[in-house]
């Protein structure tokens, strides 16, 4: 077992919080905190009212620029789309860590009864839809707004340059890419970056594992062609229908029989199945798609190859033929095992090691993971389900009723505040 493993397995026993150490640090902490959470909550509020899709965030990103600037922060907008970056220069040389919080929302109606309700509405995919906060961004960025006040009220101690990443299109088409590309990472020349989720979880509590945590994601199409003919003699044609029947029954034995489950999980999951226009017209063609979600570079080889073998065999062996493509989709988010151990103990001083706990795999995605290719990364979540209710019947995130207590907010400017203190070699006592 890990020493990550077992520092974790030690968390529930541990009984002294963080804010009951006597730590200077810690204190300046919680009194920068507590005086900017009224800016925070007021930041989160207005964001989650006037939520942008992805690629459209300009009024967040002017927001954020804005304060920012006011800080004195050295700011560069338009990065990688809408995205914005901020550059903290501490009072003395040092090592560059940055900071990670995602501004876009999603094609959701939101059925949450709030003062601050997004009423906002658009058209996706040909529909007209709300758009809401429903991933729980907005929170991000209320919370690095919040650790970037803290952090530039504390220049003159800090040894080294804190980066504020304010990304675009988490949730597509992915806007950590173009940010690296324009530079987000080189300049400054990052070290080390850490970035949160909120999760369904008891408000200000922290997960966080070593190790891959969230998985890769990519999509699959899968267009099978037969040949047309009339519903009333399927013998004069290849009928599509059945054989993409075949594909996807096939395909549930892609993890189920052809990958070591014990080791990492897998995911195949087909979501569409397009084909065919009356119900007396046997179609010609027939589109499948879907999502692959796994753990490792050999175990996505494997499941990429196994997804193609079976489709395009299937196909041929009743005279049809299939067309596979994959895109390139998120690779692993996958937390440095050594900046996890090294960060656990702030995390515990920030929030109280009673409330760090280990984060199982998640299989949802994050392009967070291309920042952690660029430098050691550590990305963890912050439980945002109101303390009396139970967390694992919460709505979770994707949900018209995904709901952040704001309770928790403080906890998650102490931590990237914290983080960034401490990667840098600021002294918790």
């Amino acid at each position: 077992m890990s020493r990550l493993v077992l520092l974790l397995a030690l968390l529930a026993t541990a009984t002294v919080p963080g804010q009951a150490q006597g730590s200077r640090l810690y204190d300046e902490l919680d009194r920068r905190v507590t005086a900017v959470n009224p800016r925070v909550v007021a930041w989160r509020r207005d964001i989650h009212e006037h939520p942008e899709l992805g690629m459209q965030e300009t009024r967040t990103a002017a927001l954020v620029a804005d304060h920012l600037r006011a800080l004195g922060i050295e700011v560069r907008t338009g990065v990688g789309g809408t995205g914005v970056v901020g550059v903290l220069k501490g009072g003395k040389p040092g090592k560059v860590v940055a900071l990670r919080a995602d501004m876009d929302a999603l094609p959701v109606t939101e059925l949450v009864d709030l003062p601050f309700k997004s009423k906002v509405r658009t058209v996706w995919n040909g529909q007209e839809t709300g758009v809401m906060h429903a991933c729980g961004h907005d929170n991000h960025v209320a919370i690095l707004m919040g650790a970037a006040e803290v952090l530039a009220g504390m220049r003159a101690q800090i040894p080294g340059t804190v980066v504020f990443l304010f990304q675009p299109a988490e949730e597509g088409p992915g806007g950590a890419e173009p940010m690296i590309r324009d530079g987000a990472m080189d300049n400054p020349k990052v070290d080390a970056v850490f970035g949160l989720h909120v999760w369904p979880g008891p408000a200000g509590d922290l997960t966080v594992r070593g190790g891959p945590t969230m998985a890769a994601s990519n999509s699959f199409h899968v267009t099978v062609r037969g040949r047309q003919s009339h519903g009333a003699a399927p013998w004069a044609g290849v009928d599509p229908i059945v054989v993409s029947a075949q594909i996807v029954n096939a395909l549930q034995t892609v993890v189920s029989r052809q990958v070591n489950i014990t080791e990492l999980p897998a995911i195949v999951t087909v979501a569409m199945f397009h084909g065919g226009v009356r119900e007396n017209i046997i179609p010609d063609t027939v589109v499948l798609g879907g999502t692959i979600r796994t753990f490792s570079e050999p175990q996505k080889r494997l499941v990429f190859a196994s997804v193609e073998r079976l489709a395009t065999q299937i196909a041929a062996s009743a005279g049809a033929t299939a067309l596979v493509t994959i895109d390139s989709g998120y690779p692993v988010t996958d937390n440095d095992p050594a900046l996890t151990e090294r960060m656990l103990p702030t995390l515990r001083r920030a929030v109280g090691a009673d409330r760090v706990h280990l984060a199982p795999m998640i299989t949802g995605a994050e392009d967070f993971s291309l920042f952690q290719r660029k430098a050691p990364g550590v990305f963890f979540f912050l439980g945002v389900t109101p303390r009396d209710q139970d967390h694992t019947k919460a709505p979770s995130n994707h949900s018209p009723y995904f709901f952040a207590d704001e309770s928790a907010l403080p906890a998650g400017v102490r931590t990237l505040s914290a983080l960034a203190l401490e990667y840098l070699g600021v002294a918790p006592r």
